[in-house]
């Protein structure tokens, strides 16, 4: 799946009087009746219907939501790209997409509600989990920094709203559920993506369009769950956008990074397991891809322990079969630094598995 570079008012009317059927209804004219006898009746009171009254509140819901987070959004503008970003807090620190940042420096940033323009700077990049951070050179008064919730208490259903700037449009709202949870999704490295495999996202029906990236995935308590990065591609439409198929970092996520670069400048502590080797995908003589081929072992890493050596071809890790580098960086993705398992190599001609502590990234 490829990165998309990027960058409700439900209205349910239904109001049926029924006050008098005809002749057929007693009292509603004809002798006798207290309109004969002039008496002015008030017509009875009709209750609304349940579904409006649901459909009011969820929409003063989502009215709430808006208000209270879409300040807390900005727009970002690198010279060749714009993406959008979440104030992180009082300070000035915004946290976005790498790929929205790209290897530039220096920023043009628009709260909501505003077309006045703010330099930022960048603080640190860690494209391995295509977060950023960027801060602004100065602080605006009034500068709202949005509450991250729980990615743990994220359930399939739940009502979502995707904030941003997508194609553009500042300060822009759409909403959705979610679809899943736990997706594990690699980007692609074209169209301005990083190549990073990301683990835990939050999969959301919510449109995901470019420019919404590093924007806010938010729920009806107002809490920023996740930080829209990808929209899923197929093959089918040449690579366009799959609709309503988009993905988030979950903001547990976004916590533990942006805290690491906030106060350290980088990221100290990804994370994230690692064999320590460079590879290529291998295919077979039906040119399937059939493994994934070690070029280099870094001296003293999780491979380098274990034994392996270049020239080496893994199949496996775990119980899970490898056939690409894709397949090895997302069966990583869901491990952590420190874990033991074993991975399946061939070498040789020779299958064979060794015992790995797996490194950090």
């Amino acid at each position: 799946m490829d990165a998309s570079r990027t960058r409700a008012r439900t209205a349910v009317v239904a109001a049926v009087v029924v006050s008098c059927l005809g002749g057929l209804v007693a009292g509603c004219s004809g002798a006798g009746s207290p309109a004969a006898e002039g008496v002015t009746r008030q017509p009875a009171r009709t209750a609304q219907p349940a579904a409006v009254t649901r459909a009011d509140d969820l929409q003063s819901a989502y009215q709430k939501v808006i208000r209270d987070v879409l300040p807390s959004v900005v727009q970002i503008e690198a010279s060749r790209d714009l993406g959008s970003g979440v104030v992180y807090d009082g300070a000035g620190h915004i946290v976005t997409n790498a790929h929205v940042v790209g290897d530039e420096k220096t920023f043009r940033v628009t709260t909501a509600h505003s077309e006045d323009t703010l330099a930022a700077t960048l603080v640190s990049s860690y494209p391995e989990q295509d977060l950023a951070v960027i801060k602004l050179d100065r602080v605006p008064e009034g500068l709202r920094a949005a509450r991250l919730g729980d990615s743990g208490k994220v359930e399939v259903g739940q009502i979502v709203l995707a904030m941003g700037s997508p194609l553009g449009l500042s300060s822009s709202v759409t909403q959705g559920i979610v679809s899943a949870t736990g997706r594990t999704v690699s980007e692609g490295s074209a169209e301005g993506g990083t190549g990073a495999t990301i683990a835990n996202m939050v999969q959301t029906s919510a449109a995901i369009n470019p420019g919404n990236s590093g924007g806010a995935l938010v729920d009806l308590d107002g809490e920023v769950i996740g930080i829209p990065t990808l929209a899923a591609t197929d093959p089918g439409l040449g690579q366009g956008a799959a609709p309503g198929i988009g993905f988030a970092i979950p903001a547990s996520m976004v916590r533990t990074v942006a805290d690491q670069i906030v106060r350290n400048g980088k990221v100290t502590d990804s994370g994230r397991a690692a064999l320590g080797i460079t590879a290529r995908t291998v295919v077979d003589d039906d040119y399937r891809a059939a493994g994934v081929a070690v070029v280099e072992v870094t001296g003293g890493g999780a491979a380098d322990r274990a034994g392996l050596r270049a020239g080496d071809v893994i199949t496996g890790l775990g119980d899970t079969s490898v056939t690409t580098i894709t397949s090895l960086a997302e069966t990583l993705a869901g491990m952590r630094p420190g874990e033991r398992t074993t991975v399946t190599f061939t070498r040789g001609g020779d299958e064979r598995t060794a015992e790995v502590t797996l490194g950090e990234q």
